[in-house]
């Protein structure tokens, strides 16, 4: 049993910078703008929480940098595929790229470790919240999974419900879906469409700057090079599985965190017959998983009909 309520622990930490780059794919496809970006932007976050956290000594303010430099970047992203029309696939791998080799060299410059920054101390990240009555979560592997997690993990739980409310019951939410399925009918109805794709791009970078933070400031406690390691393709793929809904995406974002729980304790154990499954394998189970269950679904998955079309306003 304890087993089991460690696998969902592991699950539940390793699944909230999935979910929360997942939401925030969520509003850029919505409205139109494809977003392999995701990478990029938690990457950036990373780095910018991990820095600012060590020299503030404040984990606050590495969210609060964490934050600007993914809306930063998600406005780059916007920039180019919404004011110049450009190939937002290109944009999107450019960025990626640009992201993982300044990183590490503007880590080397400041820091001189590597291409990483410096270990971060417990007042400086976010650590587990301490609860009043700690010793008695700390014997029950069910109240641990409930209460041992850091603020980040909460916030993610709670931005899943926000999302869900504003992308189905507010106005920008109808806004945004309608400029994506039909953005020259939205047009036509008076709606801007650049400044609903802005405004959902700040909206994606401000989410994966909250992810690539608890990357740096929770889960790690330092930035290191490429430590995203394809975690934002991942949510991609799982905003994919989800068909474009919030709830379902989460979903995905589960699926591929158990695999990867799972994978973590496989790691070295000895099999009948088979002996001990060679590492690199077990690490992959996670993307051979998403392989396969986007070669079954991407067929039936419908994307928002004017995602990756550029925006012409009829004259």
């Amino acid at each position: 049993m304890d087993m089991f309520f460690s696998v969902l622990d592991a699950t539940l930490r390793v699944s909230t910078p999935l979910v929360l780059a997942a939401l925030a794919g969520l509003f850029s496809e919505r409205s139109g703008i494809v977003d392999l970006a995701l990478e990029g932007k938690m990457l950036a976050a990373a780095f910018a929480s991990a820095c600012v956290a060590y020299l503030a000594h404040s984990p606050w303010a590495g969210l609060g940098a964490g934050i600007a430099a993914g809306v930063l970047v998600a406005l780059l992203h916007g920039g180019v595929s919404i004011s110049y029309n450009g190939n937002q696939l290109i944009s999107a791998v450019a960025i990626n790229m640009m992201v993982s080799g300044v990183t590490p060299v503007l880590a080397l410059a400041w820091f001189q470790q590597g291409g990483r920054t410096p270990t971060l101390d417990d007042s400086e990240r976010f650590t587990a919240l301490p609860m009043p009555f700690a010793d008695a979560i700390e014997q029950s592997s069910a109240l641990k999974l409930i209460f041992g997690h850091n603020i980040l993990v909460y916030i993610a739980v709670a931005v899943i419900f926000v999302v869900s409310w504003v992308m189905y019951k507010s106005r920008f939410g109808l806004r945004l879906r309608a400029v994506g399925e039909n953005p020259h009918a939205a047009d036509a109805a008076g709606i801007s469409v650049k400044s609903v794709r802005y405004i959902a791009q700040a909206i994606s970078g401000a989410l994966c700057g909250v992810a690539g933070t608890y990357l740096a400031l929770a889960q790690t406690g330092a930035f290191i090079q490429d430590m995203t390691a394809g975690k934002g393709y991942l949510a991609l793929a799982a905003l994919i599985f989800g068909k474009w809904r919030p709830w379902a995406a989460v979903s995905g974002c589960l699926l591929f965190a158990f695999t990867d729980a799972i994978q973590i304790r496989l790691q070295g154990v000895e099999l009948p017959l088979i002996g001990s499954i060679p590492d690199a394998f077990i690490q992959a189970i996670p993307y051979v998983l998403t392989v396969v269950l986007l070669a079954g679904l991407m067929g039936r998955a419908v994307a928002p009909k004017a995602i990756g079309i550029p925006f012409v306003k009829s004259r």
